[in-house]
């Protein structure tokens, strides 16, 4: 069944093209780098999951110690032409840990070690 809701990024825009070409492994691209607190930040996942044919991914996410998650949230992400994508907020904290499920709760985890930035602050 086809998903007709909008995404806030059209087809064609020009950042998620760019972000996909980038092909990191993984399936995951960030942007802009570093993670900067008080900025907003794209991220587009295209791994296992979108490869897999999900009908809905969420990001799974929290801050501080990778081992020790505060502030978890599950962030519903809009489907592109070019994989998921979602921009976001980052509050000073630390690190920004992530990792995605679908809405089977089928995860991508980084194969166990999620996906963790440092937030810079300027």
């Amino acid at each position: 069944m086809a998903d007709h809701r909008k995404s806030r990024f059209a087809a064609t825009d020009e950042r998620l093209r760019g972000m996909r070409e980038a092909d990191y492994y993984g399936g995951v691209v960030v942007d802009p780098m570093p993670v900067t607190s008080d900025e907003e930040v794209t991220f587009l996942y295209y791994g296992l999951l979108a490869n897999d044919g999900a009908d809905q991914v969420y990001m799974h996410c929290g801050y501080g110690n990778p081992k020790n998650w505060e502030q978890i949230q599950d962030i519903r992400m809009e489907k592109t032409a070019r994989g998921w994508a979602k921009t976001l907020p980052i509050e000073d904290k630390g690190r920004f840990n992530f990792c995605f499920k679908d809405s089977a709760n089928n995860w991508d985890n980084n194969n166990g070690i999620n996906w963790t930035f440092e937030i810079h602050n300027g």
